[in-house]
């Protein structure tokens, strides 16, 4: 959360004075010093120290995720939720429950794996069938295709399915303080009275790993703090508005810890962005590329999808499919 979303919370003079010292964030406040080396950082007569450490633990407070009741939580699980599905029977049955409202989600896999074709196929299958919802795309690659998206919403059989892309939003966001202004915006949005006429039902960001792989180090907790606490308030974001949030993520080898009962193995893949990143999503879509297994057609792949890990449903059989031409066909249950 930038610190200039405080505002008038936290006095604006002192924010500036922050941002000025590159204190941007919470996390920047939170995690980069002691209150005493960010006071000495600050121009004369800006804040006391008993102020400063006021204001840092006001912003705590203000990023941190709000409590819900067991009655609260009865309420939203007891009312139907129309979720991102893919149309496809043995894919949706694994994803049922686990792509509704208010919950982050990633997606991950080794490159060529599906994982932007298969969360594409979600939000558009939801837009065509949920006329009065809209959908963020934050690419932070540049590679997002419309005329792709295009190509996929000319196979639906529904009268005009092409208009599902008045209601697909897609912004480039190359760096962290670009995501959290496209999310102040829609924050902003969200608190505009009447309420838009499409609802934002959910947020993609493809892909997080390009975000944040370059500012990770392993001598230095700095980028994990700031993956942290961007990851927390997209979780906040997810829960205080009912939005599906999907964070697609990228691959990397996997190293066990008992030296060489695997190491270095190029075929044991994990997602990436570290061990941290497991804990601050509420589950793992795994995709991976089957081989071995060829097809007739050379622009058809085969593809298998499970559930690597979930805090909020049971682990399901994995499930196979394919995809042409960057579309999603049925596929059979596997093991």
């Amino acid at each position: 959360m930038r610190l200039a979303a405080c505002v008038p919370t936290v006095p604006a003079q002192l924010v500036s004075s922050l941002e000025k010292c590159g204190i941007r964030t919470d996390a920047d406040l939170l995690f980069s010093g002691s209150t005493w080396d960010i006071f000495r950082r600050l121009p004369a007569g800006t804040t006391t120290l008993q102020g400063l450490e006021k204001v840092k633990a006001l912003v705590a407070n203000l990023a941190s995720a709000p409590g819900q009741s067991a009655m609260e939580m009865i309420a939203e699980f007891s009312e139907p939720d129309d979720g991102f599905l893919t149309g496809l029977p043995p894919l949706d049955e694994i994803l049922n429950g686990l792509t509704t409202s208010r919950r982050l989600i990633e997606v991950s896999g080794d490159k060529g794996s599906g994982k932007t074709s298969f969360v594409l196929q979600l939000v558009l299958h939801h837009l065509v069938y949920h006329p009065h919802s809209s959908v963020v795309w934050v690419d932070t690659t540049g590679d997002f295709s419309a005329a792709r998206a295009s190509e996929i919403l000319e196979l639906f059989d529904e009268p005009d399915a092409l208009r599902a892309l008045e209601r697909l939003h897609v912004s480039s966001a190359f760096e962290v303080d670009t995501v959290y202004e496209v999310l102040e915006e829609l924050r902003f949005s969200f608190a505009a009275t009447p309420p838009p006429d499409f609802r934002i039902r959910g947020i993609v960001i493809d892909t997080i790993a390009s975000l944040f792989g370059p500012i990770l180090s392993p001598v230095s907790s700095q980028g994990h703090a700031i993956m942290t606490g961007f990851m927390r308030q997209l979780r906040a974001f997810a829960q205080s508005f009912s939005l599906a949030v999907f964070v697609v993520n990228n691959s990397v080898v996997f190293t066990p810890f008992v030296p060489g009962s695997a190491s270095n193995n190029p075929n044991i893949r994990k997602p990436a962005l570290g061990p941290s990143f497991t804990f601050l999503t509420d589950a793992t879509l795994w995709l991976a590329t089957c081989k071995g297994a060829l097809e007739s057609d050379a622009e058809t792949t085969r593809h298998v999808i499970q559930v690597y890990r979930s805090k909020v449903t049971a682990l399901k059989p994995s499930c196979a499919f394919k995809i042409r031409q960057g579309v999603l066909w049925g596929g059979d249950d596997t093991t």
